[in-house]
């Protein structure tokens, strides 16, 4: 007697969270395929030459590229998306991004559900807590799970998940520039040990470093991010005082990046 027939996944972008979301689902027992133009797939991924050739016979599409990149990647996996197809939006983008996305994928037939990753993907993976919304929530959530996510349905329309994601992305970016200034300062004043001691009593030493690492290694998406975070928080009548000013110091911080490395279309690993 024939076993459970396979889930075909095709996961567009296989950056960092690309890559360790599909190492996972190639471990739960999915067929995995993967594009990314700049990156290959971990072991059990199948190579594919494009969006459309990766979508080719998929049930369910990941798209985990970045903000930038998320329409065109849509656009270009059109021809191979079957009616029906569950096209989950996992990159961390603007309300107004996933609404757009939503109507493309409704005009190429495919059903729509945008992804909130809410915690950071290393040493989790595919149990990455996810908020899910959108007119496809229900379907993509009980996928996912099924291969040991951990999604939740959000109730309301595309860019419900992504809106919470933002609103709690300024506590959480707002943190780290606060922690990467404030020990800039301390270093012209000479005492950046005794600050970074200081800091690290109160919120331990592992999250001062990834604060302030991260801030630098993700400067590029994370000002994107908080550009959206911005926008957000106008459009809710929120003065953007946090937002704003992370978004322009995570700005400096990608400029001063001399000599960035190159790196996939996808994502990076942190969820927030």
């Amino acid at each position: 007697m024939s076993g459970p027939v396979p889930v075909i996944v095709a996961v567009l972008g296989l950056g960092e969270a690309g890559s360790l979301i599909s190492h996972d689902l190639v471990a739960a027992g999915a067929i995995v395929r993967g594009f990314d133009p700049q990156a290959a797939g971990p072991e059990g991924v199948i190579p594919t030459g494009s969006d459309a050739e990766a979508c080719a016979g998929a049930g369910l599409v990941l798209s985990l590229t970045t903000a930038h990149e998320a329409e065109a990647a849509l656009r270009a996996a059109a021809p191979g998306l079957a009616p029906g197809t569950l096209y989950a939006d996992l990159n961390t983008g603007s309300a107004g991004l996933k609404l757009r996305l939503a109507a493309l994928a409704e005009g190429y037939g495919a059903a729509f559900a945008d992804v909130a990753m809410m915690a950071p993907v290393p040493g989790r993976g595919i149990a990455t807590p996810m908020l899910v919304s959108g007119p496809a929530a229900a379907q993509v959530t009980a996928v996912l799970n099924g291969l040991g996510a951990k999604a939740e349905v959000l109730p309301g329309p595309p860019g419900a998940a992504a809106s919470r994601k933002l609103v709690r992305s300024v506590f959480y970016k707002g943190m780290a520039a606060a922690v990467v200034e404030s020990l800039r300062a301390a270093g012209a004043a000479g005492c950046e040990g005794w600050l970074r001691e200081n800091i690290a009593e109160d919120i331990g030493a592992a999250m001062v470093n990834r604060l302030e690492s991260g801030s630098i290694t993700h400067a590029v998406r994370r000002a994107d991010e908080m550009a959206a975070a911005a926008e957000l928080l106008a459009e809710l009548g929120i003065p953007a005082r946090i937002a704003a000013a992370s978004r322009d110091w995570l700005v400096q911080l990608a400029q001063e990046s001399s000599s960035p490395t190159p790196g996939s279309r996808g994502q990076s690993s942190e969820g927030r």
